[in-house]
């Protein structure tokens, strides 16, 4: 039998994937299942961005892409992150991946040697832990609260940072909790990074769904210093509906992008090229597909968090970006995983553990789903949290 090599032995499979396979599977089978799991927009991708993908089809657009990207979508994603970052990148700091998370994988492999350390706050995405260990570092977890926003504080990082620490992972919005970093609390960060010279890796996929009055700040956007820091991921799959075309990127130093760009050669050697020519219309087109999302996500938000925060014995915290919630299940006496099995066991209601984020007292709920379907699970997670007391 062929060995597996060490590297598969120290990574876990995703739970949000697992649990979104179950719950497609269950449905295949005629249940009427609540899926709350998967962080997938269920709006088709806009209209203009899918005719333009045709129109590259139709005109032969099926050839490699040099392994960068489309020169044309690599220079409007610097022009799209300088008018509206403030982030002074060129196109040849910029590298386009077959989804964001390849765009992370690249430059933090890019980044990363054994014995390195890169600090992870908790909660954090499923990925990113996986991805360090790929890389052969280790993740180091900063835990935060919902007392603090769930947010790191400047004196969690200074506490953190050692002689093997090169990389801080930031999220915000954040994917499981909704949270976004102020400006203020960005800057005060931003002051660690540069007086210990460690990396930043800004993961901003879910920039465009904010809510209420919160504001987005690229903390790559506040000096030369601190850009030359900072590597900035993105992608088009959350704000443009378009999980399954797998087109992320990311921005940096032109020496880190340029070796990302090598690693890719000799992977996927490029994104797909027909697909890039229906992020050039994205990025080209109207943002008013883009908003009108944003806006439905919004009352989404509204209508499920106020009712979970009406069932007895889950709390949350209002989240600010992206399309999760995030309660806190610890009232049940009963863990993310049991907690998250019988309900879908019992209900037919799909959400995903918390302890795939770090955080065993809570589970996540994505709301990137219709109303209907947001009122009739909330209705089968209060009979089924009630059941529990």
């Amino acid at each position: 039998m062929i060995e597996l090599s060490d590297r598969t032995k120290v990574i876990s499979p995703s739970m949000t994937l697992a649990i979104s396979s179950k719950a497609k599977a269950l449905a295949a089978q005629g249940e009427d299942v609540c899926n709350f799991g998967v962080g997938e927009p269920d709006f088709n991708t806009p209209e203009h961005i899918r005719e333009a993908a045709k129109r590259a089809l139709d005109e032969g657009k099926t050839k490699y892409a040099p392994s960068g990207g489309v020169p044309h979508l690599r220079e409007l994603i610097a022009e799209k992150l300088r008018r509206e970052n403030n982030l002074p990148y060129t196109a040849d700091q910029v590298i386009v991946s077959t989804g964001g998370k390849q765009a992370l994988l690249n430059t933090l492999l890019a980044i990363l040697s054994p014995g390195d350390e890169a600090l992870i706050p908790v909660p954090y995405w499923v990925s990113y832990p996986e991805i360090v260990k790929l890389a052969r570092a280790k993740p180091i977890y900063l835990h935060t609260t919902e007392a603090t926003g769930f947010k790191i504080t400047p004196e969690q990082l200074i506490e953190a940072i050692n002689g093997k620490t090169q990389v801080l992972i930031l999220n915000s919005p954040s994917n499981p909790t909704g949270a976004i970093y102020t400006p203020e609390e960005i800057k005060a960060l931003a002051e660690v990074i540069v007086e210990h010279g460690i990396a930043v890796l800004s993961d901003e996929i879910y920039e465009k769904l904010i809510y209420d009055d919160a504001q987005h700040l690229s903390i790559g956007s506040l000096g030369p210093e601190l850009l030359e820091l900072t590597i900035t991921g993105n992608g088009f799959s959350k704000a443009y509906a378009a999980p399954g075309w797998r087109l992320g990127y990311a921005a940096g130093p032109k020496h880190i992008i340029q070796a990302a760009i090598n690693i890719q050669s000799h992977t996927t050697s490029g994104a797909t090229t027909f697909a890039q020519y229906g992020a050039i219309a994205a990025l080209e087109g109207s943002p008013d597909a883009i908003e009108a999302m944003r806006q439905e996500f919004q009352r989404r938000r509204d209508l499920m968090y106020e009712g979970i925060c009406a069932i007895p014995g889950l709390h949350c915290s209002k989240p600010q970006g992206a399309f999760y919630v995030f309660p806190n299940i610890s009232a049940t006496d009963v863990d993310s995983m049991t907690f998250c099995q019988r309900l879908l066991e019992e209900e037919l209601v799909a959400v995903v553990p918390g302890i795939a984020f770090g955080a065993n007292a809570n589970i996540r709920l994505s709301y990137a789903t219709n109303a209907a379907t947001i009122e009739k699970g909330l209705e089968r997670l209060d009979r089924f949290v009630r059941g529990l007391r």
